[in-house]
């Protein structure tokens, strides 16, 4: 049978898919041993993890394109859950970084935006994950801005500050939060969740991976598996197990 025959017997199947939409946190969750990876792994033959994320971004930027990434007509039906994490760079102190700075109560506006555009694409609240920034390890932040001749250009109190009001927001809209900011301090020395600082090291991604699987088992653990396991195909018949 040629292969256009063959797909014209079944029909298209629709892979579901959760997306994480963020700044460079989210970006770099593919690589090793990185949160994103670790996710996509759990659900391997049951929906697509996609990784949209962009480096530097914050939610100013964020929200003019999420109406670029996803519309009814792409994606939104298949989009079984979706990660809001912005606020690293969006709490960026805005005398030394006036570039990625968004003030305090834009970021909100700009998170609320974001989700009742979601909503309007018929992604509903249930499917709506926020993540909170990190917290912020000023030390070695700072030898990586010294490193690009720059100054320490983020203080955690002003990206905890960012983090509340990602927590407000997520109670207000009735989408769910995980408020690493937080999470992450109730271990006093939580620099080791950090690679320089900002990102995630190996651990931190492991954390986080671990926190976000908590919130996301319940709504995702029931998916099917697409397409038989290997050994329940009918060999003698493969159309009548895969079509």
């Amino acid at each position: 049978m040629a292969l256009a025959e063959a797909g014209a017997c079944g029909r298209l199947l629709v892979w579901p898919r959760v997306v994480l939409f963020g700044d460079s946190i989210t970006e770099f969750s593919f690589q090793e041993n990185g949160w994103g990876a670790a996710l996509a792994e759990r659900l391997v033959r049951k929906c697509d993890v996609v990784n949209r994320g962009l480096s530097g971004y914050n939610t100013r930027w964020a929200k003019l394109i999420l109406p670029r990434l996803i519309t009814k007509s792409t994606g939104a039906e298949s989009t079984v859950a979706i990660t809001i994490f912005f606020g690293a760079n969006d709490s960026a102190l805005k005398d030394l970084n006036p570039k990625q700075h968004v003030p305090l109560e834009e970021y909100a506006a700009n998170l609320k935006s974001m989700i009742q555009y979601l909503k309007s694409v018929d992604i509903t609240e249930d499917r709506i994950i926020l993540i909170t920034p990190p917290p912020l390890q000023e030390s070695a932040w700072e030898k990586e801005c010294l490193a690009k001749a720059d100054k320490l250009n983020r203080r955690n109190a002003t990206t905890g500050e960012y983090a509340q009001a990602c927590v407000q927001v997520a109670r207000e809209c009735g989408t769910d939060v995980l408020d690493l900011w937080t999470l992450m301090q109730k271990n006093q020395d939580f620099s080791s969740y950090l690679s320089d600082g900002l990102h995630l090291s190996t651990k931190g991604n492991s954390f986080l991976a671990a926190q976000l699987w908590s919130r996301l088992e319940k709504k995702l653990s029931a998916l099917p598996s697409l397409f038989p396991y290997w050994r329940d195909v009918d060999h003698t018949n493969p159309e009548a197990s895969l079509l």
